[in-house]
């Protein structure tokens, strides 16, 4: 019988959500990703998963005019969460969240996900700027 090498944790995965420019797609993408992380047992990263799903997202949703998409990769104790929109002009750089007043509804998304996520950061998909950027973070499983 061969050997195999011993495990180190649960195999890698990826899944995209493409939506349509939707507001409703915010609230899908959310769900889609709880299911996602539960069925693979990764619960304890739900919560802030969400947070920083719903942040990237939203700003593809709200600041394009074209489709989007989710992006969620599992490997080596790192989940990369993935906002796709069709849009190459890089994300507004995040406001320090102190410098947010309560009664904004702009502004904290990127430094929401400044703050909760481990890494993150954008690209753009083509050198000539038709295909769009991805706006990224990571979470350690730790």
């Amino acid at each position: 019988m061969p050997e195999t090498a011993p495990r180190t944790g649960p195999e890698p995965w990826e899944y995209c959500l493409s939506v349509p420019h939707d507001p409703r797609a915010v609230t899908v993408s959310r769900r889609t990703l709880r299911l996602i992380l539960t069925m693979h047992g990764l619960i304890r990263l739900v919560d802030v998963a969400e947070l920083l799903a719903t942040e990237l997202i939203s700003n593809a949703v709200r600041h394009t005019k074209g489709p989007a998409a989710l992006r969620l990769r599992w490997a080596e104790g790192v989940l990369r969460i993935g906002a796709w929109d069709a849009d190459p002009a890089p994300p507004e750089p995040p406001v320090p969240l102190e410098r947010v007043t309560e009664l904004e509804e702009d502004g904290r998304g990127l430094a929401l996900v400044m703050a909760c996520a481990d890494l993150w950061g954008w690209q753009p998909l083509s050198a000539e700027g038709n295909r769009g950027k991805v706006v990224w973070c990571e979470l350690g499983a730790a």
